[in-house]
Formats: C-alpha cells, sequence, structure tokens
C-alpha cells in the first residue's frame, strides 16, 4: 500500500516490489494471488473507516462503472466490450463501484468485477481463472443492488442513491429502492415511462414541451474541468398516488447552448425537497468520475498485473484502502486549514475563572 501511493510512474508488480526493496515481483504477487485472506472482510474494514473518519447521514451513494483496458484472454471477465473510460468497444474489463460523497471528500467502498455470459456459461475457463462455481452471472445493475444492500446492512450512513442511466433506467430497481423508502435520483432514457394523471406509462419526454418559460431555473449542478456546469433545469410531479409525505419527480436538465438536448432523471424524496436539493443530488454523479480519476492516477487503481479473479478484488481492496487513506488525510488537512483561517469563538477569550 506504500507503493500503491508512491510517486511511481507505473504501479505494477515490479515497481511496486523495488519501492519494497524486493529482488522480484514473486512478494508481491503472491500477496495477491496465494496467500490467503479475505479480500471481502478487508473491504468491510475500509468501509468502517471511511464511516468513521467521513460518515455523514446526508452523504450521497453513487454507482458507476469502469473500464480496464487489457490485452489477451485470460484475465477474468476480459473480452471485448464497451468501455465508458476508452469511449469505444475494447478488449476491456469492467469493474462495478459503489462511491460515498460527502461535504467533506469523497471515495469508493464497494467493487466489483462484471463477468460476462461468455465467461459464466464457460465453467471450465472460469475455473482456471479462479472464479468459482458458486459464481453465476449478475448484471451490472444487479451487482449494484447487492452492494447497496451491502452498505445498508453495514450501517453506512447515506440519504441519497444517484447513478446513471444504465442503471437508473431499471424500473425493477427503481421500485425496490422506493419500498425501502431509500431516496433517490436515478437519470433514465428519454424512452422511460412513467405514471401520471393521463396515462400509466407516458413517455418522460412528453412533459416537458409545454412547460412554461418561466418553471424551467439556470443553475448550476457541479464544478467541472471548465468551471461550473450550468444548465436549465425543470420538473415535474408524478404518480400522484402517493404518501402524503413523499413526492415522485421527473427532473429534466436542458443544454443551455443547444436546447434540444435534454437528459432525464427521476427521483423519490421526501416532500418538502427543493428543486436545488434535486439538482445537487443529480450533480453529485460527477463525484464517482473524480474518484476513479484520483484512484488511478495516485493509488494505482488500473496498474494490475493479476489475471485471476480473486487477485482482481484484492488489488481493488488495497487500492481502495490507500485511497481512503488519502481522502481521510485531505479532510483533516481541510479541516486544519480552516481552523486557522475562522476566527476563535467567543468561549476561547473567557476568563481563567469561566473556564474554570
Amino acid at each position: 500500500m506504500r507503493g500503491l501511493i508512491a510517486p511511481l510512474e507505473r504501479k505494477n508488480g515490479w515497481t511496486l516490489a523495488e519501492e519494497a526493496g524486493h529482488a522480484g515481483p514473486d512478494r508481491i504477487q503472491r500477496l495477491l494471488n496465494r496467500i490467503e485472506w479475505d479480500a471481502d472482510e478487508v473491504l468491510d474494514d475500509v468501509r468502517d473507516y471511511i464511516v468513521e473518519h467521513l460518515g455523514d447521514p446526508d452523504s450521497v451513494l453513487i454507482v458507476d462503472d469502469t473500464g480496464f483496458l487489457k490485452k489477451g484472454v485470460r484475465s477474468a471477465g476480459v473480452q471485448r466490450q464497451y468501455s465508458g473510460t476508452a469511449g469505444r468497444t475494447e478488449n476491456s474489463q469492467i469493474g462495478v463501484f459503489l462511491a460515498y460523497t460527502t461535504s467533506r471528500g469523497r471515495t469508493l467502498i464497494d467493487r466489483r468485477l462484471y463477468l460476462p455470459t461468455s465467461w459464466t456459461d464457460d465453467r471450465e475457463r472460469c475455473r482456471r481463472a479462479g472464479i468459482d462455481d458458486t459464481v453465476v452471472f449478475e448484471t451490472k445493475v444487479a451487482m449494484a443492488k447487492s452492494m447497496v444492500l451491502r452498505a445498508i446492512a453495514g450501517k453506512v450512513p447515506f440519504r441519497w442513491v444517484t447513478a446513471d442511466a444504465a442503471y437508473g433506467f431499471s424500473k425493477g430497481w427503481r421500485y425496490e429502492l422506493e419500498q425501502a423508502d431509500v431516496f433517490h435520483v436515478m437519470a433514465t432514457t428519454r424512452h422511460d415511462t412513467v405514471v401520471t394523471r393521463f396515462a400509466l406509462d407516458h413517455p418522460v419526454h412528453d412533459l416537458f414541451p409545454g412547460l412554461p418559460r418561466q418553471k424551467w431555473k439556470r443553475r448550476s449542478c457541479s464544478e467541472g474541468a471548465h468551471g461550473r456546469r450550468i444548465y436549465d433545469w425543470a420538473r415535474v410531479e408524478v404518480r400522484p398516488w402517493h404518501h402524503e409525505d413523499r413526492r415522485h419527480w421527473v427532473l429534466a436538465r436542458r443544454s443551455v447552448s443547444r436546447p434540444e438536448e435534454i437528459s432525464y432523471c427521476i427521483a423519490y424524496c421526501p416532500a418538502g425537497t427543493t428543486l436545488d436539493e434535486l439538482i445537487r443530488i443529480a450533480g453529485s454523479r460527477r463525484a464517482v468520475e473524480e474518484s476513479f480519476q484520483t484512484a488511478k492516477q495516485e493509488c494505482g487503481l488500473d496498474d494490475y498485473q493479476v489475471r485471476r479473479y480473486p487477485g482482481w478484488h484484492r488489488h481493488m481492496t488495497l487500492a481502495m484502502a490507500a485511497h481512503a487513506c488519502l481522502t481521510v488525510l485531505r479532510a483533516r488537512q481541510l479541516d486544519a486549514d480552516k481552523a486557522e483561517t475562522d476566527p476563535p469563538s467567543s468561549s476561547t477569550s473567557a476568563s481563567p475563572r469561566s473556564d474554570a
């Protein structure tokens, strides 16, 4: 883990071994492939560490996946598939992750390697890659659901769940979250449908063309690489038959420069939730992209040289632990900087007698 946060250009078995003073990568490879330890139990420790230092009941859980470009056909889960990292179909592995974001920092708290059916339908190939016969095909949405349930079971404090349209389009998952009273803002496609007073399957893109101009509000949802990301936003209430203290909304985000470009989210939230709050949650999805970027650049998340299924999860767990540590250290430094710049409270100027 010291090697993972060291200023190395690449963080593979050889470079980590050199950093540790080893003659070769054998000991690093044994750690990832053969020594007996439970990566999921270590991940529980990482999650508890994050909750202890960053835990916030108003935090957001964010689901997303990222690609890892690979050569050959032996690495677990590898095949030609679309990789958002590359922006095209490439020979790659896909990992599904759960991020945790608060006002003090953001980091990754869970991970699963996606296995296409080309793998799970070939059990002999799976065994050669260390994939147990009990591991069966799961969609990325099913993996996302299990990770959120694991966070709930682990008593991770949070208020919202959000994800992009690849996950938010699932009506079944949205319904399960609602049944568990988990508030969410999930991106979806223009082809999704909702229940309104007029139809059981009302296309979301038909809800906004006739909306009065004053219903659209120009807001920034987050900071981007080139400054504030500003869009026009509007919302329409749907699902009119619901609990008095809960609401369902379709949220639209329209490009300022290209008004024909509109994306949509579906929200389930407390009745008093403002449009600005829903915009904030929708914009928080950027935090997982930033976590991927910093974990890859600073903690070697994508610099692994393991082919086996357990080794992938072990490397990800240790890289996530290193990233969590850096996130907590940064939060502490920001707290210290704030304490230095904030004026002393009235209690610090009290007389010695009153202090006593």
